[in-house]
């Protein structure tokens, strides 16, 4: 029995469950991943995810068998944006990073068949989080159509008058004024 946990959010469980049904054949080497994934999983509504788990969406760094850092964004698919940018859910490397906290390490063969160590070193962005911040932001904020901002009057009217100018052009009273 392995001691191993994700954390998936409601969603992200779901979408694994529907990619493992999906599959079709015994020989898919994305099969045992799934399998691992859900077996494994700590199902958590999406306001309760720890921003330091990588979710879908997410923009994360790892490293791969201890290597240089890189940066992706966790997706659900193939993209058609930059190359490079996203990291799908249906590589072996995105669904092992998808429920990773910050720290844990993730083994599994990588297509030769040796053992690859991917290890989620940072959660950058994780939209979850936005959500509840964004969320927060909103409740704390007035009520729309009132101004979130006072104006307050009497500073600009109580100013001091200007200062005249001697006929040379100079305004400084030298060190007898103070």
């Amino acid at each position: 029995m392995s001691n191993e946990s994700f954390v998936l959010t409601t969603k992200d469980f779901t979408i694994l469950e529907v990619m493992y049904d999906r599959r079709l054949g015994r020989d898919d080497p994305l099969l045992p991943l799934l399998k691992r994934k859900l077996d494994a999983a700590v199902v958590v509504f999406r306001e309760d995810v720890p921003e330091s788990v990588a979710t879908l969406n997410s923009r994360v760094a790892f490293s791969v068998n201890g290597k240089d850092t890189d940066t992706r964004i966790i997706s659900h698919d193939r993209m058609t944006s930059p190359i490079g940018l996203f990291l799908p859910i249906t590589t072996a490397r995105g669904l092992a990073l998808l429920g990773l906290a910050e720290g844990q390490v993730f083994f599994h063969p990588d297509h030769d068949g040796m053992e690859e160590q991917i290890m989620l070193e940072k959660v950058l962005y994780q939209p979850e989080t936005a959500r509840r911040e964004k969320d927060a932001l909103a409740r704390l904020a007035p009520a729309r159509g009132k101004p979130s901002l006072t104006l307050v009057r009497g500073s600009l009217d109580d100013r001091p008058g200007l200062a005249p100018v001697g006929p040379d052009g100079f305004d400084d009273p030298g060190p007898s004024a103070a």
